[in-house]
């Protein structure tokens, strides 16, 4: 079966902030950038890695959610527990260095974790957990 992932969506609070955090930050590269209705999508992936990205969405867009429903999701979104993704870099201490410059939250420095990998963790301006772990030599 010939199956990957192409698209995952991260909702954000303010377009501005999350472009300079995955693209200046993280160093990814604007694949999409959109406005409809005051609200703003915007679409960024790793460099030449064409066919995977994030689609970086404003949550009051979902298709029937209730207004209660919209406020429950921000409540979770301003106390970091709404969305995760998990990154993966052949280079956990540079990428750290570079979050930590920037004034990104903290949320755990790098770790050996008790299940196999070396990660850290910060939130992106929505409070969105990112977590990235140090990507471990694939055997030939």
């Amino acid at each position: 079966m010939d199956i990957t992932i192409h698209q995952t969506f991260l909702p954000h609070t303010d377009p501005a902030a999350s472009l300079a955090f995955y693209r200046d930050t993280l160093g990814f590269t604007v694949l999409n950038d959109t406005g409809y209705n005051g609200m703003h999508w915007i679409t960024v992936g790793p460099e030449g890695r064409g066919g995977m990205s994030i689609v970086l969405y404003p949550p009051q867009a979902t298709p029937g959610v209730t207004d209660d429903e919209r406020r429950t999701i921000a409540e979770m979104m301003a106390k970091g527990s709404y969305a995760t993704i998990i990154l993966a870099t052949a280079d956990l201490d540079s990428i750290f260095e570079r979050l930590q410059a920037s004034n990104a939250e903290l949320v755990q420095e790098p770790t050996e974790q008790p299940y196999g990998v070396r990660d850290c963790a910060f939130r992106d301006p929505a409070g969105n957990l990112i977590r990235i772990q140090q990507r471990k030599e694939q055997a030939v």
